[in-house]
């Protein structure tokens, strides 16, 4: 079944009353996909190696994460037990194109000894554990924030929780899917409490999103063309109407002395 078919199923499902944020992320959803088709995130041959492009691409293109990725893979570090036998020299040399490479080989090392004493260096544990405590505990290892670890959570470990990076923020709010201002822990609750609860559909969609925000949803927006135009025409337009509503604040004179 298609993406763009399992969207469609889900707004069949009958169950409590219509959720309109609901409808305008999937309608949203279906227009990005026919855009911009599958976007086949994480690349990664293994979950180890997306988990570990998800540290390299901190403050990084994703060209010069990949490198670093290609030069671990080169030298046979792409497994946790020989990655964490490389010395922090050694590794931050192998991960230089990535930059901060000193910053990112200690993060590495810190990912890389928790999932060893945790989990043995296997993945099932991540795709089995509860997902609240597991998100928490991995927010303590030293360098990872709530982008990182939510980017492991979802693309390596195939869990369901919402990446709402800068581009998902930008992208949401200025088309009016979102309330302007939110920050990162209150869009991905937002976005994980309407959409339905599923990790495919999660990887796609903020795929998708990036790539609108880098094609057409820029730092200076280029409407002309973006498939999520029409929702950009809306949100103004219910703008507009909300000041129309609004009462006027009529001057009030002085007042009265006391008797």
């Amino acid at each position: 079944m298609s993406e763009r078919s399992a969207v469609l199923r889900w707004r069949r499902i009958p169950g409590p009353p219509a959720d309109p944020v609901k409808a305008k992320l999937l309608r949203a959803y279906v227009a990005l996909e026919r855009r911009f088709g599958p976007q086949h995130w994480w690349p990664g041959r293994t979950p180890y190696e997306i988990a570990v492009g998800a540290v390299l691409t901190q403050h990084a293109t994703w060209t010069s994460a990949a490198r670093a990725v290609a030069a671990l893979r080169g030298r046979g570090l792409l497994r946790p037990h020989r990655l964490n036998g490389v010395g922090h020299r050694e590794l931050a040399e192998t991960i230089r194109s990535a930059g901060l490479h000193r910053v990112k080989a200690r993060r590495l090392h810190a990912l890389t000894r928790w999932l060893l004493r945790r989990f043995g260096g296997r993945f099932t544990g991540l795709r089995l554990a509860p997902l609240g405590p597991l998100r928490r505990e991995l927010l303590m290892v030293p360098g990872l924030g709530p982008e990182t670890v939510d980017a492991i959570l979802l693309y390596a470990a195939g869990r369901p929780v919402f990446v709402a990076d800068a581009y998902v923020r930008r992208v949401l709010s200025r088309h009016g899917l979102l309330p302007r201002g939110l920050g990162y822990e209150e869009t991905r609750r937002l976005l994980e409490a309407h959409l339905p609860s599923d990790p495919a559909l999660f990887n796609e969609f903020h795929a998708l999103i990036v790539a609108v925000a880098k094609t057409y949803c820029r730092a200076v927006a280029c409407h002309e063309g973006c498939p999520l135009r029409s929702d950009l025409i809306r949100s103004r337009a219910a703008t507009r109407r909300s000041a129309r509503r609004r009462p006027v604040r009529r001057a009030r004179g002085p007042a009265r002395p006391s008797p």
